[in-house]
């Protein structure tokens, strides 16, 4: 099996998987995320411009370097989602899903009868049919499809064991900035409220055989999510290039003003 089908399979161990969100439409960048060691990107179609083509394009590159592609859409419509999954994703990940039926509805979409009513034809996802036959390959993308929604609000909290117990449901996402908005918190990760709602949704997860993932931004943030059970964790390309460069040019600047102290002009005769 190709790596970048080993995702759900690391997620259904209790593994760990980290992965990089990328709102840049460029597929070098898709396949440098797979060369590091990452297990999956997010093709953020929700906060970032990639189309249908260039996601296509982009999935191409993830499959070149190993990776699973992951999909956010920007809305949970049947139809938005099928075009995107027509393009060879891996995994689908759905924005504020406040509902059992909202949760239902997703699941609806992403899979093919009889799980769900998501359409068949021979695109780019079948491999247009040419290695094996339709049934075979809707057996198969139902089993490894990833199904992920987000939980973004109070009222997604307040039905998260609603949600929690959709059959095909794999992963429960919370995002601790849209959480606190919602709570009238805005920005404060570390507040009580917010840590006590987090913990209500890795609970229902957990009693319902889900896993949970957040948005891990650094090396502490990793260790705190990890601590509390969540298993899909990831951050932005952007926010790593943000940090590794503006470390790397401090740490350049500081050196020269080390060198600009030590260095002893030469008087003028």
């Amino acid at each position: 099996m190709m790596r970048n089908r080993l995702l759900k399979e690391k997620l259904c161990k209790g593994e760990p998987a980290l992965g990089l969100f990328i709102n840049t439409p460029s597929p070098a960048l898709v396949e440098m995320s797979g060369l590091l060691g990452f297990d999956y990107v997010i093709l953020d179609a929700e906060h970032g411009i990639p189309d249908l083509e260039t996601c296509e394009h982009l999935v191409r590159a993830a499959e070149t370097a190993g990776i699973t592609p992951v999909v956010r859409v920007a809305l949970n419509l049947h139809q938005n989602i099928l075009r995107y999954l027509d393009t060879s994703v891996m995994g689908v990940q759905v924005p504020m899903v406040d509902t059992r039926e909202d949760a239902e509805g997703v699941v609806s979409s992403v899979l093919y009868p009889p799980q769900g009513r998501r359409g068949l034809a021979g695109v780019g996802a079948n491999r247009y049919g040419f290695d094996q036959s339709m049934a075979e390959y809707v057996e198969t993308a139902n089993r490894e499809m990833l199904v992920v929604v987000q939980l973004e609000t109070t009222k997604a909290i307040a039905n998260v064991r609603e949600i929690a117990s959709v059959d095909g449901i794999d992963v429960l996402f919370f995002g601790p900035m849209d959480l606190s908005a919602s709570m009238g918190i805005v920005g404060q990760t570390g507040h009580p409220d917010l840590l006590s709602a987090i913990a209500s949704v890795v609970q229902a997860a957990r009693e319902a055989g889900k896993a949970t993932g957040t948005i891990a931004s650094d090396a502490a943030a990793y260790e705190r999510w990890r601590k509390a059970g969540s298993q899909y964790l990831s951050t932005s390309l952007s926010g790593i290039v943000r940090s590794a460069g503006s470390a790397y040019l401090e740490s350049c600047r500081a050196r020269e003003r080390a060198l600009s102290k030590s260095t002893v002009t030469p008087r003028s005769s």
